[in-house]
């Protein structure tokens, strides 16, 4: 019992062991997932030492500003969360939010239940982890990514190249790219560790674009004992001419499309040259080459000529033959049209335990400028919504004044309609102005909030200049004109359309906020979305997965756009019911006071 207890106890302590954060110094991390159906699908396998290239953009991270300087406080680990990879960062560019992250994929992650790996980050204080040479494997001689650091080697053994007249391009494949002009090339000298034999094997491999038709344009040639190999470009179509006492070519069967980036890998093994292109076996040739053991030029032969015009990225060279398998697996971890990688939301030490909803996950990915859209959305949500409290306490306000006014009003007699002018209350001082008021009500301020009792009131004072007997001269009842009546109702009127106004001062704010917030919060979606692809274009990740949180967040916007202008719309339509209410009173009262009066004094 003791023991099923125990086991108990282990087996629920695994879920909290499983999920346990790696380092309380970092505040953020992500978990990154391989997509093992797409790659089952497409027939592949994950090699035994491969790469992964995580491309962050605003599409799928959002803590750009939470990173430490040039991503020192970047960590990767395995799905154990325990297990650090060796990784390298290719480019972080903080203000136009993308980063590139090499990572050296563990030995077992094809064989992994969850293929995964977990990107730490938000430790100001962390020294930086990159280990670009221990990220390459040991069959990887060389390895050009024509970054800001110039052409440079970034493998262990440093083989940097002896001359470069290339010059860096924008846009490349991968961040940077090669530029060459058709009269530009790249020199590396021969080293021990670049021997290309074909007993042993060796591969190179190269992402290329252009944009014209190129005149047998050199991509790779290196020469040995006899003869040499060269990878070109003629026309549109990729050629590979060996020299070994005669002259063999094999051309791809399927020219290049202009303006997009390709895949050119050329492997070697003992008895057989092989030519990929986008991960696609492109032909072969039954040869068995020399060694290759002279300078190696890239983007143009040994002489400085049949020069390549285009954009060159991610040129490789290994001592190995790598299989089909890999060299598709590269193509499409690489492209731009990758979708091996599904990136999850990032969580905090505090979510770890409960998750994170959507909405909030959504939220993270909004934008800065969507940001400020949703910040004057929240200023109208505000403003709208006090105007709306306010009219609607002051509407009840008026039409309770309103209905205990016009209750007092029906007590009255037509004689004392008649004769209110005659009744006075020295004692009152507040209405000395207007004796006929006295004989309304004794308190002037017990229908200070009616609107119906200042048309009244107004009426009364009118009548009173009309009525007045000067010097207290008695005399018959006095007779007035029509002219006389169409004044006094020309004065009330005049008032009813000024508390008209009152009544609908600050409607305007809600009529904006019916009609504006929508357009702010497509407004702050465009915007977003314009970003996201913008970005998607500069990273080159393609894919429901990079797009996905992207939308997610600009669409928060309009859902914000719309969370002001629905209760807005709803508010406008009962506070005008409630202010036509109030305005028929108005209406009805005058018509029926001014009727009054004729009858009585005309």
């Amino acid at each position: 019992m003791k023991r099923f207890g125990f086991l108990l106890i282990v087996l629920m302590l695994i879920p909290s062991l499983a999920s346990a954060w790696w380092s309380d110094d970092w505040g953020y991390k992500k978990k990154i997932t391989l997509d093992a159906p797409k790659l089952k699908q497409d027939g592949l396998t994950v090699p035994t030492a491969s790469f992964a290239l995580i491309r962050l953009h605003t599409g799928n991270f959002t803590f750009f500003a939470d990173l430490a300087d040039k991503g020192k406080d970047i960590r990767i680990l395995a799905a154990d969360e325990e297990t650090p990879l060796k990784f390298y960062i290719e480019k972080l560019d903080v203000i136009n939010e993308m980063a590139f992250i090499w990572v050296k994929l563990p030995a077992d992650f094809a064989t992994a239940a969850d293929p995964a790996i977990w990107i730490y980050y938000g430790n100001p204080k962390a020294v930086d982890a990159q280990d670009a040479a221990g990220t390459f494997d040991v069959n990887q001689v060389l390895a050009y990514e024509f970054g800001q650091p110039g052409v440079k080697d970034l493998t262990a053994y440093g083989n940097n190249p002896g001359e470069v007249t290339s010059t860096l391009g924008e846009g490349g494949l991968i961040a940077e790219a090669a530029q060459f002009n058709g009269s530009q090339f790249i020199r590396v000298p021969a080293t021990p560790s670049l021997q290309m034999s074909p007993a042993a094997g060796w591969t190179v491999s190269t992402w290329l674009k252009i944009d014209q038709a190129q005149n047998n344009s050199v991509i790779f040639q290196r020469s040995g004992a006899g003869g040499n190999i060269t990878l070109s470009i003629l026309g549109e179509t990729v050629s590979v001419e060996v020299e070994e006492g005669s002259k063999q070519e094999l051309k791809s069967p399927t020219p290049l499309v202009m303006g997009v980036w390709h895949q050119l890998a050329l492997v070697a093994n003992a008895d057989s040259l092989m030519l990929y292109v986008d991960g696609v076996s492109a032909g072969s040739l039954g040869i068995a080459t020399r060694d290759l053991t002279s300078n190696i030029s890239i983007g143009g032969d040994e002489f400085g000529a049949r020069g390549f015009n285009g954009l060159l990225d991610q040129f490789a060279i290994y001592k190995v033959a790598l299989d089909a398998n890999a060299i598709k697996f590269d193509s499409q971890m690489q492209g731009q049209t990758s979708a091996l990688l599904t990136y999850g939301e990032d969580s905090t030490p505090d979510s770890e335990e409960g998750g994170e909803s959507l909405i909030m996950g959504s939220l993270k990915n909004v934008t800065m400028d969507g940001w400020i859209i949703i910040g004057i959305l929240g200023v109208m949500f505000v403003v709208s919504w006090l105007v709306m409290i306010i009219k609607a306490i002051v509407l009840s306000r008026v039409q309770s004044e309103n209905k205990k006014f016009e209750a007092a009003y029906k007590k009255l007699t037509t004689d004392e309609l008649g004769n209110l002018n005659s009744e006075e209350d020295e004692n009152d001082e507040d209405f000395d102005e207007s004796p006929l008021l006295l004989s309304f009500t004794k308190k002037h301020g017990a229908f200070a909030g009616s609107t119906i009792y200042r048309l009244y009131h107004v009426g009364v004072e009118e009548m009173n200049r009309r009525l007045y007997k000067p010097n207290g001269v008695p005399g018959v009842e006095q007779v007035l004109s029509a002219q006389s009546m169409n004044a006094v109702r020309a004065s009330m009127d005049a008032t009813l359309t000024r508390e008209l106004q009152k009544l609908n001062a600050q409607m305007v704010l809600l009529t904006i906020a019916i009609s504006g917030g929508p357009f702010l919060g497509l407004l702050g979606t465009v915007i977003g979305v314009m970003i996201t692809f913008a970005a998607i274009a500069v990273s080159g990740e393609v894919n429901v997965n990079a797009i996905a949180p992207g939308i997610a967040g600009a669409l928060t916007a309009t859902v914000a756009g719309l969370i002001v202008a629905i209760p807005c719309l709803f508010g406008y339509n009962y506070l005008g019911g409630q202010i036509k209410e109030v305005t028929a009173d108005m209406h009805v009262f005058v018509d029926e006071f001014v009727a009054k009066l004729s009858e009585q004094h005309t």
